[in-house]
Parts: C-alpha cells; structure tokens; sequence
C-alpha cells in the first residue's frame, strides 16, 4: 500500500485540453508539491479552457503541472524555470513524451531567469517553496513586472499570501489545504501612477 500511494504521488495528470488524461511522473524532491486536480480545474474554469495565443511562464515549474496544463490547452509559447537537475531531466522526458514544440524549459534559479531574460507573458503561475519570506515574495514581485505583458495575469499559490502592491487587482481566490491561492491582474496604468508618485518623491 504505501508503494502505491507513493506512486501516486509522484504522478500528475492533466485534467484539460488536448493531452486530457495523460499521466506523467516526477521525482520527489524537497518542496516539490504539484498543484492539486481540484485547483487546476477551478483556475482554468477562471482563466478558460483555450489558451490559444497566450505566452506563459512557470517560474517554479516543480512537477510541470501548471505548465504542462497550459500546453495542453494549446498556449502559443511557454517557458519552464526550474532549478532542480533531476526534476528538470524528469520534464524534460515528459516534453518530449507528449512533443510539446511550444515548451522552452530552462535549469535555472527563478530570479537568476527573472535578472537575465527580457520575454514577456500575458500569464505567470508563481508557487515557490512555502519557506519563502515576505522579502523574497517582494523581490520576486517587483521583479516580474519588468517580464508582465499589459492585462497579463498571475496565479500565485502560498501558504500566506504576501502583501500586494495596489497595481495587483485580485481577480479570484481560493484555498485548498494549508495553501492559498489568488489569481491576480496586473494595473500597468496603476503601476506607472505609483511609480511615477515615487520617482517624483526622490
């Protein structure tokens, strides 16, 4: 039984699109805890079924649920961040596996992706280690809108959600478990208004 149940675990499955079904496998590794059934299901119901000319970017793409989801529901490009080698060969097979050409998948460390590249998403899913504190959710914040397209939208999962800036609107919330989580829009019209209010302060 407990052979099983660690099978289980170390498994997802996609719930949508044109991959529906499919179950594809990941190593464990710490803080690695893919985004439950339930929980992608409602957001995609938020975000619709087809995300047919969207870019999008899985910062902590762990097990490649959020990712591997989003391709499936047919995104024009995304890219997956992941720090871990073992988790990373473990995507990389599923990539292939399912011949995901649209999937750019990138062994990195999520602000090292964030200092270094220019692209910009219209959806960003954000579930880091719970262990984050309130100064690493505020750099990572800040830093990702330099990557956000206009309009564009953020999942972001927690334990606690941090304080947001008054340029995040939330969309929709939820909570499963011990997690959080928000789907966020990011004001680029009230961005600039806060910026400009604190470049004129200096």
């Amino acid at each position: 039984m407990q052979k099983k149940h660690q099978q289980h675990r170390n498994q997802i499955r996609i719930i949508g699109g044109i991959h529906r079904g499919r179950k594809l496998s990941f190593p464990p590794a710490q803080d690695l805890r893919p985004t439950a059934d339930s929980v992608r299901e409602r957001l995609f119901n938020w975000l619709g079924q087809d995300l047919t000319g969207h870019t999008v970017l899985d910062l902590f793409a762990g097990s490649g649920a959020m990712g591997l989801e989003a391709a499936s529901r047919q995104a024009e490009k995304i890219v997956m961040v992941e720090k871990n080698r073992q988790v990373v060969n473990a995507l990389r097979k599923s990539i292939d596996e399912l011949q995901l050409r649209q999937v750019d998948l990138i062994y990195t460390d999520a602000m090292a992706y964030l200092n270094t590249q220019s692209d910009l998403f219209d959806l960003v899913f954000l579930d880091p280690p719970y262990v984050w504190d309130e100064q690493q959710w505020s750099d990572l914040l800040a830093r990702l809108v330099d990557h956000l397209k206009p309009d564009a939208r953020i999942y972001l999962e927690a334990r606690k959600i941090p304080p947001l800036a008054d340029y995040w609107q939330v969309e929709k919330q939820g909570k499963s478990g011990i997690s959080q989580f928000r789907l966020l829009s990011y004001q680029i019209d009230r961005y600039k208004e806060m910026k400009s209010d604190s470049d004129g302060k200096k």
